[in-house]
């Protein structure tokens, strides 16, 4: 008997999905902030785009050398194995796990109700905003030489790096990498990197086992 409902909650766990068992609560949202998931997320509108001021923080920590699994928990990387630097700078997620595992334009995904993960033409978007200089979406204080951030958008993206799996993590404070929800193939995803060595934002394809930033946009 106990073998038997041993069974049921494992296969309870595993068709859950990813946003049922990581302690997620209905967002609160006033004109200028969200909070979500117990953190307080701030709101800036570029253009007539709503995002995120942060990265994206939810979920429990996995090491590096472990891949994220469709268990019913949000599964994040923080840089260096350090959930300080989760903390500041947001979790790298596998693109699967960042976006519920569906495979649809505008997912809701991780985000909370109301935003979604941007698709490439939203990027797109943003980019042109913004002159596709990259400084002007980077916060003050990170990035070097032309590369050095203004954050003239309010965008205020910090160089979080990223996780390319058994090849460790990488970019701190040099880059940082956003997922889009637009699939280029079935093993590949766009997405954005800004440059804190250049000023240049480039729209680029990445397999989707890499560890990115999550960087959410309001329904419009």
């Amino acid at each position: 008997m106990k073998n038997v409902v041993y069974l049921i909650l494992v296969s309870l766990l595993v068709f859950t999905s990813c946003k049922k068992d990581s302690n997620l609560t209905t967002p609160t949202e006033d004109s200028s902030t969200v909070t979500y998931s117990g953190k307080v997320y701030h709101t800036v509108k570029i253009g007539n785009q709503t995002w995120l001021k942060e990265n994206l923080d939810v979920g429990v920590m996995i090491q590096d050398t472990t891949c994220a699994s469709n268990n019913g928990v949000i599964e994040k990387y923080c840089y260096g194995n350090d959930t300080a630097n989760c903390t500041k700078y947001g979790g790298l997620y596998q693109w699967d796990e960042a976006m519920c595992y569906v495979r649809s334009e505008r997912a809701q995904g991780i985000c909370p109700a109301g935003w979604h993960i941007p698709t490439k033409a939203e990027f797109d978007k943003l980019s042109r905003a913004v002159d596709y200089n990259s400084n002007s979406l980077i916060a003050v204080g990170h990035g070097t030489g032309s590369g050095i951030g203004t954050d003239s958008s309010g965008f205020s993206a910090l160089l979080a790096g990223c996780c390319y799996g058994i090849s460790g993590f990488y970019g701190f404070g040099i880059a940082t990498d956003f997922w889009s929800s637009t699939e280029y193939s079935v093993a590949n995803v766009y997405d954005v990197n800004l440059s804190g060595v250049a000023s240049r934002i480039y729209i680029d394809h990445y397999n989707t086992e890499n560890g990115f930033s999550v960087r959410c946009i309001k329904d419009e």
